[in-house]
Parts: structure tokens; C-alpha cells; sequence
């Protein structure tokens, strides 16, 4: 059936080959942007490599999840390594390691947890997106902390008619147990504008799949005991590196949920002057069914290991996320514009079980232990954003402005009498963490054209940030601790350069030099914990902000009719990157690392026509620690989570109702450990490079009605991102629109 839908896909192409399309004149728009400047600004003139993903594409090739519709884009590493239940999944630009220094949007909303700086994916739906853009390099100068890699923004449909949209599907792995199985899907939505004056849009979307076992069993030496069954296996672990190990099982399938709501209203008083205010609620849980052993006793029944049940086992977990915004925009005088924006991000659960030695499979030992413990960290930011716009003369456009955000967040661990339900507190305390942080800041951004040909834009922003209440309280340690910390303030000046020359109305070139930076969160600065071997690992609430100096230097050529490349060359210069030791019983952050990464994009696509698109790119990245007192061995080595290569090749088409999208990707190989010494292939625990294709088609049966049919991994490649990565599978869905 693989090979059959690849056959009618190329079917397809042929038969509405160039040579039998009808040709026709098109109006091509103009692509405008916002998030490169903070106003409306033409693609080809912003200050940066900025990459746009509109509804269209989105809808054309159907991810579950709003990352996922980045995974073909340059410069971009979405890392997903388990599919839709990866709740650690993370969006990277240039080589920036970690989620944490990459600014995530929703609709202008920081969406980064100022517990982590890390951003939880589950819940948000890429139906109710009416576009993505990427912007890379250094954008502290107009959007502070986290904006070292760049920004990626999320932004939300607003409808300028009635429509209605119900979508239903269902998909499970091609070989029962390799992929998501019985995966079901369905969303609504509904948008419309009342008297010219009121926008509304209201969605609700859910998932859900019984999952697959894609965390293994693996015991550094052979078990004890008299049983048949397991395997020696190379694997990778932080304690041994790459070593040989007993397989005894998997940890179950790993089962998930989740949903969200939308609701968004936009009342427009004139054409300048309008309000709108935003809800989104995002939530998801999952969960392990009973785990596999591969073993079995001398009466052939499954073997659990005995006293080290404990290692067959996986906590649950799962996140309630509430967005609550409020903005408004209008003309002072003349043209001098003013956007206020208002947000509240509630964390209000964030939950998972970490069984203890003594759980068993069914429960726990005794009942009424505390045979686990459960940790949730609810956590809150306030924000606030005020921003002007002034034309001055006819060649300058003048953006300033300030912001401010207040961030608390709280982590609890707390025993359990049962590790398979999170309700069964038993009122005694293990450990907790909490503190709070604050930031001001001032804007400025210059857009100077100095020819019809030549932009200058120059800015900067300071940011004065403060953290405080920092407190610990540890029973795991001896005696318990229990701290309060100091507070500690500090400020961060960002500037940004960029020009924009355009020799010829075919040829644009960018250059751009900036400064960011990243502030330590409340996980760094305050939360101490005390692992099963012994390790104690601490906070620093001395610690300062990261900084990063990055440039780049691009090209955009359009070629012939309808086909365009582009080549950007980039460098980002990291400092005081905070580092947890490696070593001894004691482990805390320090600023010590410095790091370099630096590569080249390049990207071309042809249109043949309107309705077939053919598109490759692929960026190279060369990363290297240059500095690492906390982990000295690691000097030398490629940063954490950083492809060397990334490559893209797809091809997009729609016509007489006809659709389909297929595309390769390649990752190449990465790394977990700062030491890269997680260097085996094909392996539990490694990051393997890997090549997959992924494919989708669809017809439109009807003026209101689309079938369509979509296999992920076609191929069936096997590989591991730590975690066993999902084999090959299928979706079907069904979409009405009205």
C-alpha cells in the first residue's frame, strides 16, 4: 500500500503536468510580517532571515502538533524524539542549544515556563494557526530574555467571514507496537464577524493514543535470579557512556491525551482604533500501561525481577495551561500608532510520579507507603507591553516602547501511598522549591532607509531583572535543609545592527550583528534535589544572566520564473553559559561555559505554476564548547541536541481538487552528553541521524467536504532519539468546512 501511494502521488504530478495546465495570470501579494520589527513590514525587507509558514502549508501537511509544522524549515531543529507524547520536545535555532534560549510566541505572548524556560507543546493545536514566523539570530533588542537562537511566533486565525470547520481521523502504526496505535483526533471551530465590527473564533481540539513501549528495561549487568529470556545490548547511559547491558524489558506503552480551547473576540471601533481580548486553555496527560518483561520463570510465567520490579516502572503525568490576553491598538495623532498589550500565562498544574524502590506493578509494597512521590510545579507570569510607532519624514519609521513581567513559580514533591494514582497524597512533604523574578525593559528600534534600495535599522533594549523570595526546603538531605536565599538584581544592555541592500530588484542581501542574552530561571537559581544514588543536585542564586554576540550575512536570489535561493552564512559568540558540575556529591550551576556555533542555510524552491512547489534546503551547523571549568572534559566537544547537517527535499501540490505533500528529512547525528561520549548508533539512549519521508494526500469530494490519507516514516526507518523513535504509520482524516 506504501509503494501504491507514492505510484499515485507521481500519478498525479504527471497527469497535471505543465504541459497540460491551463495557464492563467496571478497577483502575487506582497508578504508581510511583524514579528522581525514589531510592525507590518515586507518579507524582503526585514533585518533578518525570517521564514514564513501560512495556513495553507500547515493544512497541507497535517501535523498533530503546532512544532511539527516546522520541521521542514531551514535553520530550524524541532526535537521530537517519541512522537506526540514527548513532553520534553524543544524548537532550535543556529545551534543555540536548548529550548530555554529560543523565544517562543503565541499571538505576541511569551510562552517560555519561567520555571524552566522550557515550552510544553501538548494542548495547542496547528488548526488554529493562521501563520508561523521564524525569526532567526539575536532579538533581545526588541523581545529581552530568551531570544538568543531567535523567535518563533505562533499566530492565531481571526476570521473576516463566517466559516465553520469539523475535522475527525484515525491512525495507528503500520506494525502494531512500533508507532502511536489507535490514534484518534477530532477539532471545531467556528469564526465569524458581526456588523463589520466584531471578530469572533471559538475551537476545540482533541487527541489521544494508546501509545507504543518506547522506554526500555536495560540493566547494566545480567539480573540475578533463575529465569529465560533478555538479551545483551549496547546502550548509552550518563553513569557507564556506551556499554553493554542485560535487556529485560519495556516500561509499557506509553499512552496520552490531550485538548485545547481557544476564544478569541476583536471589536473594531474605526480601522484604527480596535480591542481584543484571548482565552486558551491547553492540557494533556499520559501514562504507562502495565510493562512488558521479556522474561520468564522455570513455570513460563512472566518474571518482574523480584525485589527490582521497581525498574519495569513509569510515572504518569500531565499539564493545565490557562492564556488570558487582553490588547488594544489605535492612532494617537496622525500617523503615530500605539499597540498595549496585556497577558496572564497560569501554569496551573504541572505533574508527574516518579515511583520509588518499593512500588511493584500493582500498587505498592505495603499499602500506605509512601512507595513514591509526586511533584508539581504551578507557576505564573504577568505581562505587559506598551509600544509606539512614529513615522518621521518619509524615509524613517521610528518603534519604542516598554514591557514588564512578573514571574513566580513553585515545585512541590510530595509522597504518595500509591504511585499509580497522583490523588493518594499522604500529607508528608519530600521536598519544595519556590521563588519569583521580575523584569523591566526599555525599547528602541530605528528603520532608516537612506535609499529606495538601502535599510538601516539600528536598536537596543535594556533590561533591569530582578530575582527574589528564593526558598528550599529538603528532607532528603541530612540534616533537612531549609534555606531562604538572597535576592539578586542585574541589567542587560541589547543593541542590534542589520542593513538591507538591494542591488537589483532580483537580488536582496542582509548583514546583522546583535547582542542577547538569557536570565537564570527559579530551576536553576532555586530548586535542590536529592537523586536515589546519593547526588545532591543544588541551585545558585548567584547566578547571572547568559549572553551570546551573534552575526550573519545573507543572500536572496530570485532566479528564473517563480524559483528563488537564499545563503546565509552565521556565527553566535556564547558566554557565561550556566553549567551544572559533573562531579562529586555535591553538584550545583555555575557560570563558567563558553561556546561558539556557526554554519551556513541555504534554501531553493521552484513553483511550477500555481499549484506544484518543489523545495530543498539544509543547514550545516559547527558547534564546540570552548570553555567549561564545571566539566573540563568537555572542552573541545559539539554542544548538546546539535545536528551537524539538517536537509529538506518535498514537494507541495494542489489542484483540481486534488492535494498532496511529501517530503525527506535528515537529521544528522547529536549529542546528549556534554562529553559526546553517548557516540554509538542504533542504540538505547543515543541520538541517532536519521532519514525518514513522510507523505500526505487528498481530495476534495465535494465543495465542502476533503478526505485525505497521510503515512509518517513511509519508509519505516528504525533509530532511536534517546527513546525509541516511532516506526511507521498511518492517519485518516475527514474534513468539513463550511
Amino acid at each position: 500500500m506504501i509503494y501504491l501511494m507514492v505510484f499515485m502521488l507521481f500519478c498525479v504530478l504527471y497527469f497535471f503536468s505543465p504541459a497540460k495546465a491551463e495557464q492563467k495570470e496571478e497577483v502575487k501579494l506582497e508578504e508581510i510580517v511583524v514579528t522581525a520589527t514589531r510592525t507590518e513590514t515586507p518579507i524582503e525587507s526585514a533585518p533578518a532571515s525570517v521564514s514564513v509558514i501560512t495556513k495553507e502549508k500547515i493544512e497541507l501537511k497535517a501535523p498533530k502538533t503546532i512544532d511539527q509544522a516546522l520541521n521542514d524549515v531551514s535553520g530550524v531543529f524541532v526535537r521530537r524524539g517519541k512522537g506526540l507524547m514527548d513532553t520534553l520536545s524543544a524548537i532550535t535555532l543556529r545551534g543555540i542549544p536548548d529550548q530555554k534560549r529560543t523565544l517562543i510566541l503565541m499571538d505576541g505572548i511569551v510562552l517560555n515556563n519561567p520555571y524552566t524556560g522550557n515550552v510544553r507543546m501538548g494542548g495547542y493545536y496547528p488548526e488554529d494557526l493562521e501563520r508561523v514566523e521564524v525569526v532567526k539570530g539575536p532579538f533581545s533588542s526588541l523581545y529581552g530574555g530568551y531570544a538568543m537562537g531567535g523567535v518563533v511566533n505562533f499566530i492565531t486565525k481571526m476570521p473576516e467571514k463566517r466559516e465553520f470547520t469539523f475535522k475527525t481521523g484515525y491512525g495507528s502504526s503500520w506494525n502494531r507496537g512500533e508507532a502511536m496505535d489507535d490514534l484518534r483526533r477530532t477539532y471545531t471551530s467556528y469564526g465569524d464577524k458581526l456588523w463589520d465590527k466584531l471578530s469572533i473564533f471559538l475551537s476545540y481540539g482533541w487527541q489521544g493514543t494508546n501509545g507504543y513501549p518506547n522506554d526500555l528495561n536495560i540493566r547494566s549487568s545480567k539480573p540475578s535470579g533463575t529465569y529465560t529470556g533478555g538479551e545483551y545490548v549496547t546502550y548509552y547511559s550518563s553513569t557507564y557512556g556506551v556499554s553493554t547491558g542485560y535487556l529485560v524489558g519495556d516500561k509499557g506503552d506509553n499512552r496520552w491525551w490531550d485538548d485545547g480551547i481557544t476564544f478569541k473576540a476583536q471589536y473594531e471601533f474605526t480601522k484604527d482604533t480596535k480591542i481584543n481580548l484571548s482565552f486558551m486553555r491547553n492540557r494533556y496527560e499520559y501514562n504507562y500501561d502495565n510493562p512488558h518483561t521479556y522474561l520468564k520463570d522455570a513455570s513460563g510465567n512472566p518474571y518482574y525481577l523480584g525485589t527490582s520490579e521497581y525498574t519495569f516502572l513509569n510515572g504518569a503525568g500531565g499539564r493545565t495551561q490557562n492564556t488570558y490576553a487582553l490588547g488594544f491598538e489605535t492612532n494617537l495623532y496622525k500617523d503615530m500608532k500605539m499597540k498595549l498589550n496585556l497577558s496572564y500565562l497560569d501554569i496551573e498544574k504541572d505533574w508527574y510520579v516518579t515511583p520509588s524502590t518499593s512500588a511493584k506493578i500493582w500498587g505498592c509494597t505495603t499499602p500506605g507507603s509512601t512507595c513514591s512521590y509526586v511533584t508539581n510545579t504551578p507557576a505564573e507570569s504577568y505581562m505587559g507591553d506598551i509600544q509606539f510607532t512614529i513615522p518621521i519624514f518619509n524615509n524613517q519609521i521610528l518603534t519604542f516602547g516598554g514591557s514588564f513581567k512578573h514571574d513566580y513559580a513553585k515545585t512541590k514533591d510530595e509522597y504518595l501511598s500509591n504511585w499509580k494514582d497522583e490523588d493518594s497524597k499522604t500529607g508528608v512533604l519530600r521536598s519544595e522549591s519556590k521563588g519569583k523574578g521580575r523584569i523591566y525593559s526599555v525599547f528602541i528600534q530605528d528603520e532608516i532607509m537612506f535609499l529606495n534600495n538601502l535599510t538601516v535599522y539600528v536598536g537596543f533594549r535594556e533590561d533591569w531583572w530582578k530575582t527574589y523570595e528564593g526558598y528550599a526546603y529538603d528532607t532528603t538531605q541530612t540534616p533537612t535543609k531549609i534555606e531562604s536565599y538572597p535576592s539578586k538584581s542585574k541589567s542587560s544592555f541589547s543593541p542590534k545592527f542589520a542593513i538591507v541592500y538591494k542591488p537589483f530588484d532580483t537580488t536582496t542581501l542582509r548583514g546583522s550583528i546583535g547582542k542577547a542574552f538569557r536570565p537564570p530561571t527559579v530551576y536553576e537559581l532555586y530548586r535542590t534535589w536529592r537523586s536515589s544514588t546519593g547526588t545532591i543536585y543544588l541551585p545558585n542564586p548567584y547566578l547571572d544572566p547568559e549572553t551570546a554576540v551573534s552575526w550573519d550575512l545573507g543572500i536572496e536570489q530570485k532566479l528564473w520564473k517563480d524559483a528563488k535561493a537564499s545563503l546565509t552564512y552565521f556565527e553566535n559568540h556564547m558566554n557565561d553559559l550556566i553549567y551544572r558540575k559533573s562531579t562529586g556529591t555535591n553538584r550545583d550551576y555555575i557560570n563558567v561555559g563558553k561556546a561558539e556555533s556557526r554554519g551556513v542555510e541555504f534554501e531553493i524552491e521552484q513553483r511550477l505554476e500555481k499549484w506544484l512547489r518543489l523545495f530543498s534546503n539544509f543547514t550545516y551547523t559547527d558547534s564546540e564548547i570552548k570553555e567549561n571549568t564545571a566539566e573540563p572534559l568537555s572542552v573541545g566537544k559539539r554542544l548538546t541536541y546539535n545536528p551537524l547537517w539538517k536537509a529538506n527535499i518535498g514537494a507541495e501540490f494542489e489542484k483540481s481538487g486534488f492535494s498532496a505533500y511529501i517530503v525527506g528529512r535528515y537529521v544528522g547525528k547529536m549529542y546528549a552528553d556534554d562529553r559526546n561520549r553517548d557516540y554509538a548508533n542504533n542504540v538505547y539512549g543515543s541520538y541517532d541521524p536519521y532519514f525518514v519521508v513522510d507523505g500526505k494526500i487528498g481530495y476534495q469530494f465535494t465543495k465542502f467536504a476533503k478526505l485525505s490519507f497521510s503515512v509518517d516514516n513511509i519508509f519505516d526507518r528504525k533509530y532511536y532519539q534517546y527513546y525509541k523513535a516511532p516506526g511507521r504509520s498511518w492517519f485518516t482524516e475527514l474534513t468539513l468546512k463550511f
